[in-house]
């Protein structure tokens, strides 16, 4: 089966340009390295007012690869819970419900990076 066609135009009142959008990304990348491909998508879309990025013919993760900056969405999320919740049971040493919610999410990430791996 083919592949559907990127029937996407660029409208007329988009004043950004395909090498413009890609800095955009990557200094967006640079200023906060916990952004994922979804959230620099949903900035472009409410500060910058570009709907999306596939109108230049390419994504915001084959910026993000180029750059050698991706990580998958999935794993980098969980990482960043497994480390809030760390933070927290180190200053509440008693809270039993996060010290379970741990357990459960570094097994969600071990799964995670043994698909990936796979």
């Amino acid at each position: 089966m083919e592949k559907a066609k990127n029937n996407l135009k660029k409208p007329i009142w988009l004043k950004y340009t395909e090498q413009e959008i890609k800095e955009i990304i990557l200094k967006l990348v640079e200023k906060d390295a916990s952004l994922t491909s979804e959230k620099i998508g949903l900035i472009l879309r409410d500060n910058y007012g570009i709907p999306q990025t596939k109108i230049y013919g390419f994504s915001i993760s084959d910026v993000l690869k180029e750059a050698g900056k991706y990580e998958q969405p999935d794993q980098k999320n969980l990482k960043i819970k497994v480390e809030k919740l760390e933070k927290h049971l180190s200053k509440h040493k008693h809270d039993t419900r996060t010290g379970r919610s741990i357990i459960i999410s570094k097994a969600k990430l071990k799964k995670v990076q043994d698909y990936l791996k796979a």
